[in-house]
Parts: structure tokens; sequence; C-alpha cells
């Protein structure tokens, strides 16, 4: 258990959660934890001294995201994409160039600014240079565009919802011919720019994504002018140029405007999802994940670590803070006939005694397993060896928490309300209700934790309906709802994790083949990450990097690994998972884990 207490201040996370709790002790709900609800997308904070086209982008970076890991743009990063769905994308895409060249020119006949009047030209005459870049793929890939002039459905949706946009079909706007005002004709403009800059800002990040994997591999890519022509400073510098418009025109809009302003931003976003998602790929992908999925014949199995991996504060902390908040004061007389317990003083006071001890001896233990020098090759056995020792660190820690009392009197309804109100990843929760809501997936998901208490974590997901879910943790032990201070030891180290992981593939049925997920952030879930056939890594642990690294592992970026292995895939060459390795993947979030596995 990570102890993330410290003694100086009382238990307080801020960037996490209000510590405070409100205790009484005549109403029913005993405990109200002031932790806010799990941030949503249209609720994360960003630097509010960035632009408003640059917040958008951050706001829904989960969108760029799960544009990048469609079938059809990564096999297009990868470079084994078939030709004829390039050239199905070209046609489509020269049909939305159009679109746009349109919605420029109506936005410049809405702009009452000399200047943004010049801004907004130029952009076009972008598009027309891009549109003739599209003329000369056609030659040199020899589609006929007079052929493939059928518009999907994807591609009908994007340009209508464009065209609306600038001809002010928007909700609560008169369209171009009735605008009186000159302010009236520059809220059109600038909702045109809202609706046209995602897609900009898209390509230039998908660009300049793929010209850094560009730059990594040998030989020729077949698309590599594509990728050269969004990555150049010329399209960057584009795209810089349309969200500085889309900031100037949108000085002067109301609060209600510049949440239509928001609204076409994101509506954009999700419609470059779709567009990408209707282009046809017919040949085999590794995203997403459950694309090959036969449940039939395979059978899908997601594990997943709790404390920050799926929560933003460690458990630990949540537990030490009610029960210093509910302990009695050392003034306080305790009822007879409830269990003896430290008053609120010494309960704080003992918890950062043995936070401080858990900190120091945990950095410590891990100094001594280091080997002495960086191993060249990978040896899973050497790594367990030594991981063995911290395993005995972590059970003495747990040792020293029992015996101190610090864990006695706990209410079980009070964990339960807490767990009820602990944040969560953003997209934790909504990937879980993907996976077992899908019936067709029929997808195992086990959580391994080192939590003390189970029901903290049950509660945690039942607030998402999560019931479905397999807990596998360690347990208070009650009595007449009321923790005695003994935890039944179930998940304690890395070694039992690991063999906790086992043990439940061992109890699956050989009727199908495993196909095995772990995703975690800490040392503690190192064993079970190398032991899957997939081990992701989430958040930026430096000891584990550090500890890991030193053993052989190597850490590779989902995105460019996944590449790497479409790579393979179009090659001939095996593309299978297997676990054991070393190499782990890693990632910022969970719309990254939700894109590679379940896609859009």
């Amino acid at each position: 258990m990570r102890f993330l207490f410290s003694p100086k201040i009382p238990i307080k996370t801020p960037l996490y959660l209000s510590t405070r709790l409100l205790f009484s002790r005549f109403n029913t709900p005993r405990i109200s934890m002031a932790i806010p609800p799990p941030p949503s997308a249209k609720s994360v904070a960003v630097d509010s001294e960035l632009g408003l086209a640059k917040r958008f982008w951050i706001k829904f970076r989960r969108e760029s995201v799960l544009a990048m890991y469609t079938p059809f743009v990564h096999c297009l990063a990868s470079g084994n994409l078939k030709i004829e769905a390039f050239r199905h994308y070209i046609a489509q895409d020269v049909h939305f160039l159009r679109a746009f060249a349109q919605a420029y020119e109506l936005a410049e006949e809405c702009a009452d600014d000399d200047d943004a009047k010049l801004s907004i030209s130029e952009l076009r005459k972008a598009v027309l240079e891009e549109l003739k870049m599209h003329d000369s793929f056609v030659q040199e890939w020899g589609s006929d565009l007079a052929k493939d002039r059928t518009v999907n459905s994807a591609t009908v949706k994007y340009t209508e919802f464009l065209l609306a946009t600038a001809s002010g079909k928007v909700e609560g706007v008169k369209g171009p011919g009735k605008l009186a005002t000159p302010f009236e004709k520059t809220k059109v403009a600038a909702y045109t720019l809202a609706a046209v800059t995602p897609c900009m800002r898209l390509y230039a990040y998908l660009g300049k994504e793929f010209k850094e994997l560009l730059d990594l591999h040998e030989g020729s890519h077949p698309y590599k002018k594509w990728i050269e022509n969004y990555s150049s400073e010329g399209f960057q510098e584009s795209a810089v140029q349309t969200e500085d418009l889309l900031d100037k025109l949108s000085v002067s809009l109301t609060g209600e405007e510049l949440d239509v302003i928001e609204k076409l931003y994101h509506q954009a976003m999700k419609l470059e999802i779709e567009f990408f998602s209707a282009q046809p790929v017919v040949q085999p992908t590794v995203v997403p994940l459950t694309k090959e999925h036969n449940p039939a014949e395979d059978r899908l199995i997601i594990f997943s670590d709790f404390d920050l991996t799926c929560t933003v504060v460690d458990s630990s902390a949540i537990l030490a803070e009610i029960a210093i908040v509910t302990a009695p004061k050392s003034d306080q007389n305790q009822p007879e006939n409830q269990l003896a317990r430290m008053s609120s003083a010494d309960l704080r006071n003992t918890w950062g005694l043995l936070s401080r001890q858990y900190t120091e001896e945990y950095e410590q233990c891990i100094e001594s397993i280091m080997p002495s020098e960086k191993v060249d090759v990978f040896k899973y056995e050497d790594l367990r060896k030594a991981l063995e020792q911290l395993s005995n660190f972590e059970k003495r820690a747990n040792g020293r928490v029992i015996e101190s009392g610090v864990l006695k009197g706990i209410i079980l309804e009070d964990i339960k309300r807490a767990g009820e109100r602990l944040i969560l990843q953003d997209g934790c929760t909504t990937f879980f209700q993907n996976i077992v809501k899908n019936v067709n997936l029929n997808a195992n998901v086990h959580v391994l934790s080192y939590c003390w208490c189970g029901d903290l974590i049950r509660s945690a997901f039942s607030s998402g309906d999560l019931r479905e879910l397999n807990i596998h943790a360690n347990e208070f032990i009650f009595k007449e709802s009321m923790s005695t201070g003994e935890i039944v030891k179930k998940v304690e180290s890395p070694i039992d994790k690991v063999q906790a992981f086992k043990d439940i593939l061992s109890n699956c049925s050989n009727d199908r083949k495993n196909l095995t997920v772990y995703i975690g952030d800490s040392i503690g879930d190192l064993l079970c990450l190398l032991e899957a056939d997939i081990g992701i890594v989430i958040g930026s642990s430096s000891s584990l990097r550090r500890v890991a690294s030193q053993f052989g592992v190597s850490f590779v970026p989902l995105f460019p690994g996944l590449v790497k292995k479409q790579k393979e895939h179009g090659e001939g060459r095996s593309s299978s998972w297997k676990g054991l390795s070393g190499i782990l993947y890693t990632v910022p979030s969970w719309a990254e884990i939700h894109a590679f596995i379940l896609g859009c």
C-alpha cells in the first residue's frame, strides 16, 4: 500500500479532492465527503490564459485520440494502407475540401474587419492549393474521380454541417441575407471558423505525429507526400492562423454565443472521427483490438490496478481521512458498547509516523533491489526475485498498520459513501461500462488492488453501475458494521498480485484462447504487466520506469508501438500478442486505452 498521507497537512490532497468531511453523530448519513463528481469532458480545467481555440483543442483531446486510432488513420501512418482505400479517401476529401473553400468564402463575406477578410481569403487559397495536391495524388495513383464521385454519408453529414453553419443556419441566428448589423455578420464568421478550425488542427496534429514516425523508419513510405504536406511549416502555420482568427472573431461574443462556438467545435471534431471511421478498410488491422475478436474462439480478459490507475488519489488517504474525522476528540467520552478508538489527534500523529516510516523504508528497499548495472537482456525471474524483497517489505508495513489500530472503528456505511464520491480518472468509468455492457464482446474484467478495503472499490464502481467487475483486494473485518482494525489479507504485494493474476487464468476453461490485457501504474503492477499479453502503463511513474528499465524492460508509447505492429502485419510477419516479451506500452490517459481496445 502506498501511503499518500503527509503528517504536515491534515490528509489534504488539494489537487484531487477536498478533504473536509462533515460528520454528524445523529444524521443517518454519518459522513459526507466533499469530493466533487468525476470530471467530464466538459468540465476539464484548462489554462485560462490560452486562446479559445487552444482551450477547445485541449478540452476535446479525447476526440483527437479516437481519430488517430481509427483503422484508416492507423494504416495510413504505418504505410501499409491498401491503395484502393487511399484512393477512396482522396475522392471523399475532394468533396470535403470544396465545401471547406465555400464555407471560407461565405465567412469572408460576413467578416466586418479588413484584416479578418484578408486572413480568411488566405486560408481559402490554401484550401485551393490543397485541392491541387489532391489532383497530383490522382495522377500519381491513378484514381479516377469521375468514377469515385459517390459521396458517402459521413462526408455528406460533415459538408452539410459546414455549409449550414457558414450560411448562418445555427439555432438563434438569422440567415446571411437577413443579417442587419456588422456584429451579426461577424458572429456567423466566428461560427464558421469554429466549424473549420478543428479539422485544420487535427490534420496538423496527425501530420506531425506521422512525421516523427516517418523519421524512425528506414525505406520509403508510400504516403510520404501526404505526411509531408500536413506536417509542413506552411500547413502548421495555416492551422495556427485559423485558431488565431477564431480567437479574434470570438472576442466580442457573449457567454451564450461562446457556448455555441464550443458546441460547433466539438461537433466538428466528432464529425471528423465519423469521416475517418467511414473510410473502407478491408485489410486486417491491429486497432481496435476487439475488431478481430471472436468470442467463440477467444476470451478477452481485462485486468486493472485500482489506486492511481483508476483513481486520482490513493485509497489509503481516503481511509485515513475517514478514520481521523470520525474519531472521537481527546476530551470526548466513548460509548461503552463501541470499540475503543484513538482520539483524532492521536490518529493523525500515528498516521504521520506510519507514512514517514513507509516512505523512508520503501525508498531504501527500492535501492537495495536495484542491480548495480543496467541489464541488457530482460530476464523475468531476476526481476521477480528482486520484487520478492519488496513484497516482504509491503507485508511488514501492512502489519504495522494493523498493529497500530488506526483502521479500528470505521463505519462500513462511511466507507461506501466515500467510495461513491471517489473521483476516478477521466474516461475510466466509460471504458469499463463499454466493456461490460457489450454482450457480443463477452469480456471478463478483474481489478487487482493492494487496497485495504474491497468495499471502497466496489462502492466506487457501483456509482457507475459497474457491479459486474470482479474485485480482488484485501477486506476489512467488521463487527456490527464497524471495522475491528484487522484485515483479511489477500493482495498485499507484487507477488500476491501476480499470483492472483495466474490463479484467475488457471481457473478459466480451456475451450478458448485467452487474450490478456493488464493496465497499471506502479512497481506493484510490474510482474502482472509483463505476464499479460499486453501490458499498458498509464501515467508517468518514475520509480516504475527506473526499476523496470534497470532490469531490461522496454517502454514504448502505445501508438508508435501499434504502428510497428501494423507494419509487421502488412509484411506477413506475426502480429500476435504474447506476454513476457519485456515490452510495456505507455499511455497518458484512459482515452488512448479506450481507442486502442474498443475504437470509437
